[in-house]
């Protein structure tokens, strides 16, 4: 008796609350009816249903929204429930492999077989990963010592490849563990082109900073009072510090290129113009290595987007590589033609002499910075080494393509294919 009459009053003063919490809907409600009643000329008979139903409305539960997020969050819990390891393995873009306490694959996702091969369930981890950092770092986290660890592993075939794995445990108490494969390859592809680069560069100023210093001691000791010995290393000083400055003026051009990759469209450069004022820039240079300079342009408009300045830079600097290089030759032939091949419609500009030639094992990396297919003729034609790097930036930059086409012996033919939209 004493519990039904708790529940009564419980029931009570629910009903209670929750015309408090509806009071201003219920307030409304009835002087909306009462009005209606008023000047609509409602009949009684339907104004005590209306208020009844208006007391019933304000009796519900008003708590809809927190009803709302409870079933919101029941939904996300079935839903996770349905999310199995394999799936969520699958979701992951880099190598993952679940294993159990005895080191052995229970699962392996899409990206791990394409990276590993071989694998299946039921394989044993410490014989498909023998080297001794993945053995440590399986020992460390099934050992339960450390929850998860990490380790640098190295990959040899079929391809090498550079990884960070992680190990850590799935959860609490389910004797399941996970191996993630981070790959590092081209971080660390990049950070040894950054070292290379700065040890090339480094060596690149290290050489005439040297041959000044010694040319500096010199003269102030032995040829201090010989008029001719100053002139003859005050040219070499100069020439050296024209070589440093040169340089600089190229990595500072490369670092521009690499600050700003993409070339905004709009701008419309005149090959023709363009090419023939690099020719007559650099007249002085040819007439000083005995090489004459031929002109094959097509006729008509030879217009393509991009920066005049940059696309200067390039034809100047292959130009004057095949004044410098294959002035055995005798004459430089520059074409300018159109290519209409129908999937890539464009301007080819060519540059081609008829010296020495390049081997063939050099092409693939004559565009490399620094590199050199003869070190001592390089710098004797005052080369820096980073000429064809900063047009094969530039050309980036311009959506066009480099070729290069060349028989020992019989010259070499540096070809710019530029789109005409």
């Amino acid at each position: 008796m004493a519990e039904q009459s708790a529940e009564q009053a419980s029931v009570a003063q629910a009903m209670a609350i929750r015309l408090w919490n509806s009071r201003w809907l219920l307030v409304a409600g009835v002087i909306g009816i009462l009005i209606a009643f008023a000047f609509a000329g409602i009949s009684a008979y339907v104004l005590v249903p209306a208020l009844l139903l208006l007391l019933a409305a304000a009796l519900l539960p008003t708590t809809g929204l927190r009803q709302s997020g409870e079933n919101a969050a029941a939904i996300e819990a079935i839903g996770l429930q349905r999310l199995s390891g394999e799936y969520l393995a699958a979701a992951v873009a880099d190598p993952l492999i679940i294993f159990d306490r005895s080191a052995t694959i229970v699962h392996a996702n899409a990206a791990a077989f394409a990276a590993f091969g071989g694998i299946a369930p039921g394989l044993s981890l410490p014989l498909k990963f023998r080297a001794p950092e993945m053995q440590t770092l399986l020992d460390s986290v099934l050992s339960g010592t450390i929850a998860s660890d990490v380790v640098d592993y190295t990959e040899k075939l079929p391809v090498e490849r550079a990884y960070r794995v992680s190990a850590s445990s799935v959860g609490h108490g389910t004797d399941l563990y996970v191996l993630v494969f981070k790959d590092q390859s081209e971080t660390r592809r990049i950070d040894r082109m950054r070292a290379d680069f700065i040890a090339n560069a480094s060596h690149e100023l290290r050489t005439p900073l040297a041959s000044i210093a010694g040319f500096i001691e010199t003269l102030r000791g032995p040829a201090r009072n010989d008029p001719a010995a100053r002139e003859q290393f005050l040219q070499i000083m100069q020439n050296q510090t024209g070589r440093m400055a040169r340089l600089i003026d190229d990595l500072l051009s490369l670092s521009r290129l690499e600050m700003k990759p993409y070339l905004k469209p709009g701008t419309e450069v005149d090959l023709r113009q363009t090419v023939d004022s690099v020719i007559d820039s650099l007249a002085p240079l040819a007439h000083e290595n005995s090489v004459v300079i031929e002109r094959d342009f097509a006729k008509g408009p030879l217009n393509v987007p991009g920066d005049r300045d940059e696309l200067f830079q390039v034809f100047e600097n292959l130009l004057e590589n095949a004044c410098k290089y294959g002035q055995s030759g005798g004459r430089v032939v520059v074409s300018i033609a159109h290519a209409d091949d129908g999937s890539e419609p464009g301007i080819d500009v060519t540059i081609r002499d008829f010296g020495p030639g390049i081997p063939e094992e050099h092409i693939p990396r004559i565009t490399e910075r620094f590199y050199r297919i003869d070190v001592e003729t390089s710098r004797t034609q005052k080369g820096t080494g980073l000429g064809l790097s900063i047009v094969k930036h530039i050309l980036t930059r311009h959506n066009a393509r480099l070729t290069i086409k060349s028989e020992v012996g019989k010259g070499a033919a540096f070809s710019v294919h530029l789109p005409t939209h």
